[in-house]
């Protein structure tokens, strides 16, 4: 009897984790106010692809493809996650001004393909495949090639 509820609740508890992962599709007019602002203002000319609502638990977030091959990450409040041009540069206005001087003064021949913001600092990738990672007061933390 005892394996037979352990069966019954380990098959509950991953059928509760396999619904918890609920992504689908939806129209652009459904991102939050914040994203859209943030794609009309970066993107204005690119052509969304589609967007991804993605739901893990309690957390829910958004994910924009661009046909240009972009991805765009946002939080369920509309804030920028990450940008990711995989086959073009990043617009630096979305890069702060502590890393872009930074990359300028010592990588001058490069551009950003890549900007994640996290909650410890950011991580850019720039075109010559160098990862750099700055904490919150934009000091330079770690480089990885």
């Amino acid at each position: 009897m005892k394996k037979f509820m352990f069966i019954i609740a380990s098959m509950l508890m991953f059928a509760g984790i396999a619904s918890a992962d609920n992504d689908r599709i939806i129209p652009f007019e459904q991102l939050p106010a914040k994203a859209q602002k943030f794609m009309k203002k970066y993107f204005p000319n690119e052509k969304v692809s589609y967007v991804k609502e993605e739901s893990d638990f309690m957390e829910l977030s958004y994910e924009v493809i661009l046909t240009k091959g972009t991805k765009v990450e946002f939080s369920g409040q509309g804030e920028w996650k990450e940008v990711d041009c995989r086959y073009s540069t990043l617009n630096e206005e979305l890069v702060p001004v502590q890393i872009r001087e930074y990359v300028k003064t010592n990588f001058p021949d490069t551009q950003f393909v890549q900007i994640e913001k996290g909650y410890r600092g950011y991580e850019v990738k720039l075109t010559n495949r160098l990862e750099l990672t700055f904490d919150n007061q934009f000091r330079l933390v770690d480089i990885d090639d």
